[in-house]
């Protein structure tokens, strides 16, 4: 079974900036050969493709909305992948969630992630 626990979701102002992570584990999971994404969903629309990044951080994914304030890595010692976000806006409102992609393409696409955290909440105030 594997399992994505995410930590440091809450509440900021506009234009603060917060830091999320994801820490990975699986008997038989081996997290450096996955990719991994941020997705997020706020309420009264679907889900949405944040970032991403390849196994070994050679490629990343940004949605057109972040680009330029968010920045994906990970560290495969600690299994683990982070989402920094900078200058928040109230848009960025929603749920966040964390997910595995056992392919090597396709980092953008929903449909490609087999494993899923349980989100977190981020909300940012005007």
């Amino acid at each position: 079974q594997v399992q994505l626990v995410e930590s440091g979701g809450g509440l900021v102002q506009a234009g603060d900036s917060l830091s999320v992570s994801c820490a990975a584990s699986g008997r038989t999971f081996t997290f450096s050969s996955y990719a991994m994404g941020w997705f997020r969903q706020a309420p009264g629309k679907e889900r949405e493709s944040v970032a991403a990044i390849s196994s070994s951080s050679d490629n990343t994914y940004y949605a057109d909305s972040v680009k330029g304030r968010f920045t994906i890595s990970r560290d495969n010692a600690k299994n683990t992948v982070y989402l920094q976000m900078n200058s928040l806006k109230p848009e960025d409102t929603a749920v966040y969630y964390c997910a595995a992609n056992p392919l090597k393409w396709g980092l953008a696409f929903i449909r490609n992630y087999k494993y899923w955290g349980q989100g977190t909440q981020v909300t940012v105030s005007s």
